[in-house]
């Protein structure tokens, strides 16, 4: 077994730095699908319906796209040519998402809006899987932490600028915010065209900037011996004895995967919900409309027009809620610097559990700090006018940043230590069930919550997120890592 050798920092920053792109899109969806959709006319009790096309577009993806990239070795690379294709694709839907209103000669917005949330959300699974593998296949094991860390830094620092992107142009640059039933707001489809441009230009850096192992050199570092490697090479299977394989290796992960499973569960459930419900709960109990606004039979009674008061609050809030998606992705970011040194000093368990309550503690504070008052905020690049309430949810934001911070690196350096070298990218792919599934599971659970035990106030169910959090940080200390060299030894 060779020893694979260390990376530079940049070598580092530059191998992660498409996934600054990819989430930067992201971001611009969760901060906004709920906004586009509620314009094209979703109820409030069905937009987790709406979003379970993220879950299963990954559930469905990832897993063919890990086992692919695995088998994949051409001049292009392993990873890269999927990381380009899907970036590509997400690109494509960023355009005409936030354009659905033009097809309506075709298929009504809302359908349309929702065949083009499907296609980003594909497209992102296409990106996010081979991203997160390429680190495992770069980066060796003593670096594991830094860089997971470094990935876990650039994608807070897409999401900051995602995030705040609509905000800034209504508030910086004067677009116009307000719409009607079946409109999307100009800042929001300006938003989109800037994120697809620079989703495109940061893959593009990663992939010219990378270059991937050759095989034999990566099997040698990996501890694959060269019969394994030729097996691995050799091998044809048909589509019955590749779904075989599937659930042979699904039934056979690794313990480690087993147990960070439940965690995900828990912490997954609970973001979904925040990325959901979040610009309804903002727009309710902090600028305090009346749920009825957000209910289709009330709105077809007034002949689906806003008052002037309720749109312009509604995209005051919308806005608001890109300030805060960006607040915790900024102080997700500022503590990703730091989780590789705590990691390495307290140990990932601590870590972990630790980001987890902090982050189900800082949901329940949500319904804490309502207060309609009147505020003057000097943003620098503005000054506004908010309830004191809005200002004051920047407080819950930094837990909320700091158990993201951890999602997006600890499970991932808990694991890659504990997958077998040859089948990184397909274990990979099938942790994101691990992802999918919690949110599936909300997505069809949360809505009928809100509608019928929390009679559509949608700040309760923040609060049901940070229970879910608080359970996950318990789950943490049941996880037991594998390490490489126990890793090795077994393979051997």
């Amino acid at each position: 077994m060779r020893q694979q050798p260390q990376l530079s920092f940049f070598q580092i920053w530059n191998l992660s730095f498409g996934f600054l792109g990819v989430q930067f899109g992201f971001a611009l969806q969760n901060a906004n699908v709920s906004r586009i959709l509620s314009d094209l006319g979703a109820d409030l009790h069905s937009l987790s319906l709406f979003w379970l096309v993220a879950p299963i577009m990954g559930l469905i993806v990832q897993p063919i796209v890990g086992a692919a990239s695995d088998r994949t070795w051409n001049r292009f690379g392993r990873r890269k040519p999927f990381i380009i294709a899907g970036s590509i694709a997400a690109v494509i839907g960023m355009i005409l998402l936030p354009n659905a209103p033009l097809f309506v000669a075709f298929l009504a917005p809302m359908v349309f809006g929702v065949f083009m949330v499907a296609l980003m959300d594909a497209s992102f699974n296409v990106c996010f899987q081979p991203f997160r593998s390429l680190v495992a296949d770069m980066v060796p094991a003593s670096q594991r932490n830094v860089g997971y860390s470094v990935q876990s830094v650039l994608i807070n620092i897409g999401a900051v600028i995602g995030s705040i992107l609509p905000f800034v142009l209504t508030n910086v640059i004067g677009l116009d915010n307000t719409t009607q039933k079946g409109e999307v707001a100009e800042t929001v489809v300006w938003a989109f065209y800037i994120g697809a441009t620079v989703l495109l230009g940061s893959v593009l850096w990663t992939t010219l900037k990378t270059k991937e192992y050759e095989p034999k050199d990566y099997f040698e570092y990996k501890g694959v011996s060269q019969e394994e490697q030729e097996a691995i090479n050799t091998t044809k299977e048909s589509i019955g004895e590749r779904l075989s394989t599937f659930f042979k290796l699904f039934l056979e992960m690794p313990k480690t995967m087993k147990q960070l499973a439940v965690v995900q569960f828990f912490s997954w459930f609970a973001l979904f919900i925040m990325w959901v419900y979040t610009t309804p709960a903002i727009t309710q109990h902090i600028w305090g409309v009346d749920a009825k606004w957000y209910d289709s039979e009330y709105l077809a009674s007034v002949n689906n027009v806003l008052p002037a008061n309720i749109s312009a609050d509604m995209g005051a809030a919308g806005d608001w809620v890109g300030i805060l998606f960006a607040a915790y992705s900024l102080f997700a970011a500022i503590f990703s610097v730091f989780l590789a040194k705590l990691a390495d000093t307290f140990g990932r368990r601590t870590v972990y559990a630790t980001s987890l309550f902090l982050g189900g503690i800082s949901y329940i504070s949500f319904i804490f700090f309502q207060d309609l008052t009147p505020t003057h905020v000097n943003l620098l690049v503005t000054e506004i006018t908010v309830p004191a309430g809005a200002v004051n949810l920047i407080i819950p934001m930094i837990g909320i940043g700091i158990a993201w911070a951890a999602m997006l690196a600890m499970p991932y350096a808990m694991l890659s230590g504990a997958l077998p070298a040859e089948k990184t990218g397909i274990y990979m792919g099938m942790f994101n069930f691990t992802i999918a599934a919690p949110q599936i599971i909300s997505g069809i659970t949360t809505g009928f919550i809100v509608k019928y035990v929390f009679d559509n106030q949608a700040s309760n169910i923040i609060v049901l997120a940070g229970v879910s959090m608080l359970l996950g940080g318990v789950s943490v200390f049941f996880v037991r890592e594998k390490s490489s060299d126990n890793l090795a030894a077994e393979t051997a």
